[in-house]
């Protein structure tokens, strides 16, 4: 239970992300899957099927999942049979953490953006002395008509 507001927590929320290569590699057949994801591999194929786990395929046509698969579809399993979400709000709610994950790398990438600007800001300041929009140049908006005249020879 979250103890700020009482609500459970998916498990998914309380483990550390993971991030190995090895978790990602392709490689568990459809059986194993299932069977490590407690679940029958007609509702791996079905889960497929409504795109909400994408195993890569063989050269032959056959599944294969990785140990991050088999972590979704147990939390699949979990908001259907604990939370009562049926599958097409536990895909709209995986499509939204998906959302929020490229949201959350985006952002960090523009606070980097931003510090690096900040830290170039600070050495140009350091360089010339610091930018004052009171001291700015102003352009004039008269706006005087000239007329030259080349001299009489």
């Amino acid at each position: 239970m979250d103890t700020v507001t009482g609500n459970r927590r998916s498990r998914a929320a309380q483990q550390p992300p993971m991030r190995d290569a090895a978790v990602d590699a392709k490689m568990l057949v459809i059986s194993v899957a299932a069977q490590m994801a407690g679940m029958h591999p007609q509702t791996l194929r079905q889960y497929d099927r409504l795109g909400l786990v994408e195993p890569a395929r063989t050269p032959g046509g056959g599944r294969r999942y990785s140990l991050r698969d088999v972590a979704r579809l147990r939390e699949i399993q979990r908001l259907s049979q604990e939370d009562g979400v049926n599958l097409a709000g536990i895909k709209r709610i995986m499509e939204l953490e998906n959302q929020v994950s490229s949201l959350r790398v985006h952002v960090h990438e523009l606070m980097e953006h931003v510090s690096s600007l900040e830290t170039e800001r600070d050495e140009l300041e350091a360089a010339v002395g610091p930018f004052n929009l009171a001291r700015r140049t102003r352009v004039s908006t008269e706006t005087a008509l000239v007329i030259w005249q080349p001299p009489n020879r």
